[in-house]
């Protein structure tokens, strides 16, 4: 019985001291203002309080004696109550109150002083419920407002709002200057985009010369520089420098192999001399413009079951667009029929029968000024393999959509557009 009652008595100390709350320690030395030690006592009182850890403090009045002006006390924290309450310490010395004042206590791990603890209140009228201050506070009485001020960047001489930013030697924000059309460099300044003369590129320019098979020279409107930086194109297809022609200046010589014959287009792009960079022209890898699953169809008229939202300005003369897709058939009740539409124009539709469980697909655009020549081949389960070849004239630079869709003959099927992809190849 004795054993249970100690224990239970030490279990219950235990607890007491794990719900201590939080204290922080108020060490200073205190001095007189003819640099005597200060000897006297400090009379501390509060208010009822909430502590952080929600334990309750009871308000209470305590005194500390002050010997050779050492002064040193442990508090909880209130600075962060709510609502606010303050500790009150009232300072007495040679028989009478010296002095009054007010603290808020953060939670603190190490000793602080008590300037660290001093709060300036705002004076309350007395005369009324009014709670209005009836006098300025210092930047200063306030804890940690100047330091956070003077890490706040402050507007510059130069500050106009609108404009790009820039921070000047001094730390505060200015405002770039400049044209709008001007680019902005990392150091503030600005100046003409690419920093060379104008024009640095010409783009989708077409060699003069007679495209009929026979002439093999043509030529240039410009000197390309560096050389290496011409990218010649044929109906879409990248010639290789060296192999399919030679350039000399501004001629363009073609092996015999790869004359140009009538009906053929050519367009070259290539950096001009006074361009930012002497290095050669980096041209554009493969861009993937989309790539995704389909839906699936079981509808006796034509529906989506993907498209390929192309945005203005992404394709030029010269690209090709490379398209691929590959369909399920589900079930064997029903033929289908599913085609590819670039724009307006249908490029590939072809009929399935009940048999064929798969299919797949290709579709290839090459862009010129006038549109596009497209090809298509497909093939399914049983569908023979089958290509074509033809025109379409829609307007791709200011964006067009390619569009999967199916059709079923009869209901009780399914068509399914497993993934396509689209690819634009420079």
């Amino acid at each position: 019985m004795t054993f249970s009652r100690l224990a239970l008595a030490t279990l219950l100390l235990v607890s007491a001291a794990a719900a201590q709350p939080p204290i922080t320690t108020i060490q200073d030395v205190l001095y007189k203002a003819d640099g005597t030690p200060f000897n006297g006592i400090v009379t501390i009182s509060w208010p009822s309080f909430e502590a952080s850890d929600l334990s309750e403090i009871a308000g209470q009045t305590i005194t500390v004696q002050i010997e050779n002006g050492i002064f040193r006390v442990q508090l909880v924290p209130n600075a962060t109550t709510n609502p606010l309450v303050f500790y009150s310490a009232v300072y007495n010395s040679d028989g009478r109150i010296q002095f009054s004042e007010s603290w808020s206590v953060p939670a603190s791990v190490s000793s602080l002083r008590i300037r660290d603890v001093r709060a300036v209140l705002p004076i309350i009228s007395s005369s009324s419920n009014d709670t209005t201050a009836s006098g300025p506070v210092n930047e200063s009485d306030v804890i940690g407002l100047v330091a956070d001020l003077g890490s706040r960047p402050i507007k510059g001489p130069a500050y106009s709002a609108g404009r790009v930013a820039l921070v000047n030697s001094l730390g505060s924000i200015d405002s770039v200057a400049g044209n709008s059309s001007d680019c902005v460099h990392v150091d503030g300044s600005t100046g003409s985009c690419g920093g060379g003369a104008s024009p640095a590129y010409s783009d989708g320019e077409a060699p003069s010369g007679t495209i009929n098979g026979v002439n093999a020279t043509f030529t240039l409107a410009n000197i390309p520089n560096p050389a290496a930086s011409l990218a010649l194109y044929r109906n879409g297809l990248l010639m290789q420098a060296g192999v399919d022609y030679t350039l000399s200046g501004q001629l363009i010589q073609f092996q015999s192999a790869s004359i140009p014959v009538s009906g053929d287009t050519l367009l070259a792009t290539y950096r001009l001399a006074g361009s930012a960079s002497a290095s050669s022209l980096l041209l554009q890898g493969p861009q993937v413009l989309c790539s995704s699953a389909g839906t699936s169809v079981n509808g006796t008229s034509f529906a989506s079951m993907g498209t390929c939202t192309i945005p203005p300005a992404t394709l030029q003369s010269g690209d090709r667009v490379a398209v691929r897709f590959d369909l399920q058939h589900q079930g064997t009740v029903s033929g289908y029929t599913f085609q590819v539409t670039w724009g307006s124009t249908t490029v590939l539709q072809r009929a399935g029968t009940p048999n064929d469980a798969q299919v797949t697909g290709r579709v290839d655009a090459g862009l010129d000024l006038s549109g596009a020549q497209v090809s298509s081949e497909s093939w399914g389960t049983t569908l023979p393999l089958s290509a074509t070849i033809g025109n379409a004239t829609d307007a791709y630079a200011t964006g067009l959509v390619v569009d999967f869709e199916g059709q079923l003959a009869v209901p009780g099927d399914t068509l399914t557009l497993r993934n396509y992809s689209l690819v634009r190849v420079p």
